[in-house]
């Protein structure tokens, strides 16, 4: 699990099309190739929940420490976004379409102290990515309960996932289950281990030191929604 980004050095490199439209190309991040299809990436089981026992919690640099149930949340303001999404492991999708919470909506409700800078994701499995608190005040960040009008499905994170576009996908956190509002940074779970602290996609981002060699087909013979 932890030599993710040793792993992916070794496996066959395709060539993106060629023939792709100019159009979808200049949105297109370099080294990406587009799919119609929804691979299925995480390490780690797919938790299962009892939803009623459930809880979203917001600590760190706030002015009181705060836990929500997925009622709460979902009773708040909902908004549709329709998103391009790139992954690291060089898969991109066109045009797919979240309802959630925004973050920047959110944010008001939380108390945070004027020298919180970053923000830690925390989910389950163990799992954490760190996003600077700016990076999470675009128009279209958002805490996701649904894709493409219907529940996401386990294996996409349900009940609640985050969605932060503009950065490679492993910043966007299956399974979320707080935030913890931070003065400085510190690394997340891929970070610590040899992938970018940025994840820029248009950048190549992708890793913390030498270019691996990440492969543009690693995704193809996973499973998709």
């Amino acid at each position: 699990m932890h030599n993710k980004a040793e792993r992916l050095k070794n496996a066959r490199v395709v060539e993106v099309d060629p023939n792709l439209d100019p159009e979808l190309a200049r949105r297109l991040p370099p080294g990406q190739a587009l799919t119609e299809r929804f691979p299925i990436l995480h390490e780690g089981e797919v938790p299962q929940y009892d939803l009623d026992a459930w809880t979203f919690r917001v600590f760190g640099e706030v002015e009181k420490e705060l836990t929500f149930s997925l009622e709460q949340l979902k009773a708040m303001k909902q908004t549709d976004v329709v998103i391009d999404i790139h992954c690291v492991t060089r898969w991109s999708k066109f045009d797919t379409r979240w309802e959630g919470i925004l973050f920047k909506d959110l944010l008001p409700l939380l108390g945070v102290k004027p020298e919180a800078r970053y923000v830690m994701v925390h989910a389950d499995n163990g799992y954490e990515t760190n996003v600077p608190l700016e990076d999470l005040m675009g128009d279209e960040v958002m805490l996701a309960f649904e894709f493409d009008g219907k529940p996401l499905t386990p294996k996409h994170g349900f009940p609640v996932r985050l969605v932060v576009p503009h950065l490679y996908f492993w910043k966007s956190a299956k399974w979320v289950r707080g935030f913890e509002f931070m003065k400085e940074d510190r690394l997340g779970f891929w970070e610590r281990n040899g992938f970018h602290n940025v994840a820029d996609p248009f950048r190549e981002e992708r890793f913390s030191g030498e270019d691996l060699g990440l492969p543009e087909d690693l995704w193809v013979d996973v499973d998709f929604d």
